[in-house]
């Protein structure tokens, strides 16, 4: 097993989404939503993650509509992946 961000499930999604990821070894993991400005609007993993495969639910009742992404950051892997809220 290797790093992996899988993309969200649904999408597009209202008001929430399921995100996915998997981690080969124990390690520090930072899940972050961004807008679409780059700015960060939500932090949803900030901590050691065992290996396996991890799911997070993220809930965007209080944001607008438009589109989204969504990085993960380990010492060894980077990814950014893109969804849409549609209210």
């Amino acid at each position: 097993m290797n790093y992996e961000l899988s993309q969200n499930y649904p999408n597009p999604f209202n008001p929430s989404t399921t995100i996915r990821f998997s981690v080969s070894e124990s390690s520090f993991i930072n899940l972050s939503i961004f807008n679409s400005l780059g700015e960060k609007i939500e932090e949803l993993v900030n901590d050691v993650k065992e290996p396996g495969v991890h799911t997070i639910e993220f809930n965007a009742q209080d944001f607008p509509s438009g589109t989204y992404f969504y990085t993960i950051n380990t010492d060894n892997y980077a990814s950014t992946k893109k969804m849409i809220l549609v209210k």
